[in-house]
């Protein structure tokens, strides 16, 4: 991997690249200006122009089974969906207490030494594991931000998240792996809750998604985006569409998740207590690209430093993702081929770096290696 290069080198980066280690927050914060690695083209750091019209649904009325509230909420979700799938939801049954445990917890891990964080660095071609501004894998355009990732899903009364903490942390994070696991058990129910409405908006039997995802295996992501003295010149993270199926969003109050829609870059207000959704690429398949994903970004401040968590809902890595007959007959066609979900996530992390093109990318990618195969 080609090392960084800046106009005035620090000799902490110059051996930060040359180890392939990452660029921890301590070190970007000191910045006065933004390192060349980490600029941005023009055309990607266009400012928003206006706050987002994404929905605020209640869910209060879904979850006491009321039929009209139901009913409303899938009719505000379709419109989202047809239009950029963005939203965000009230009354959505996760606990305000474990929200405020699960921020303190992202906290004490990002504010470690470096060095304790390579304890848990991500290793190439795996999602999981700690990454400070991406530069294991790439050498420009970088992000201004620091990650943690790790995987859940349900098998039995297996503890996934409180395993990998324990096994990769030790004790000092025993608690934090109890935090999470607790965490991530509520988003993945939230996110089944949610494919149900996602179902009703697109007319299909209510509860075809949710089997589909009952045995998921998501991903969790902590981000961490330090303040940045030129945040006209870089990204917290850059223009793309979620490769993954459906995203929940906690962030902060402090603001930074932009949209593009309607040819321009809009805010996504943050709203206290609510938690913002959107879907991705692999739900575009699921329907049959009648849901499609949008370009998203992640913004810098100069003066605040900002904290967001991500549940990423992704299918049983072997399953087959295709969408329901009655969506193929609506568009008339199937728009995109059979794939797994780690036929995808192999792509992403291995041939293409996520824009808002990987999901038409990998269906040529795919076709390709069946017609090579044939």
């Amino acid at each position: 991997m080609a090392s960084i290069l800046l106009s005035s080198p620090s000799s902490k980066l110059y051996a930060l690249q040359l180890n392939k280690a990452p660029i921890d927050s301590s070190f970007l914060q000191k910045q006065t200006h933004v390192p060349s690695g980490f600029l941005w083209p023009e055309a990607d750091l266009v400012a928003a122009q206006q706050e987002l019209n994404a929905p605020l649904i209640d869910l209060e009325g879904f979850f006491k089974g009321d039929d009209v509230a139901t009913e409303n909420a899938a009719k505000l979700i379709r419109v989202s969906c047809l239009s950029h799938g963005f939203f965000q939801v009230t009354n959505h049954g996760v606990d305000s207490s474990l929200v405020k445990l699960a921020d303190d917890h992202l906290d004490q891990f990002f504010h470690l030494p470096v060095s304790e964080k390579l304890r848990i660095m991500r290793t190439p071609g795996s999602p999981w594991g700690y990454s400070g501004s991406h530069a294991d894998r790439y050498s420009t355009k970088l992000p201004w931000k620091e990650t943690l990732s790790f995987g859940f899903h349900k098998n039995g009364s297996e503890t996934v998240v409180e395993d990998f903490f324990n096994s990769r942390l030790g004790d000092d994070f025993e608690e934090t792996g109890k935090v999470y696991q607790k965490y991530c058990e509520a988003m993945k129910s939230l996110a089944l809750s949610i494919l149900e409405l996602l179902a009703i908006s697109l007319g299909v039997k209510r509860s075809h998604y949710r089997k589909f995802f009952e045995d998921s295996h998501s991903i969790m992501r902590w981000n961490y985006y330090p303040t940045c003295q030129e945040p006209s010149l870089s990204l917290g993270t850059g223009p793309h569409c979620d490769p993954t199926s459906l995203t929940i969003l906690n962030q902060d109050q402090v603001g930074g998740l932009e949209v593009f829609v309607d040819n321009k870059w809009q805010t996504v207000r943050p709203i206290q207590g609510a938690l913002v959704i959107n879907i991705g690429d692999t739900f575009t398949a699921l329907s049959n690209g009648l849901y499609k994903s949008c370009l998203h970004r992640a913004s810098v401040n100069a003066v605040k430093d900002r904290r967001s968590l991500a549940f990423f809902l992704c299918p049983r890595d072997d399953k087959v993702v295709k969408p329901p007959e009655e969506l193929v007959t609506q568009v008339g066609t199937r728009k995109y081929p059979d794939f797994t979900w780690s036929e995808f996530l192999k792509f992403t992390q291995s041939h293409y770096r996520v824009d808002e093109s990987t999901l038409q990318h990998f269906c040529n990618f795919i076709l390709s290696e069946s017609k090579s195969v044939n």
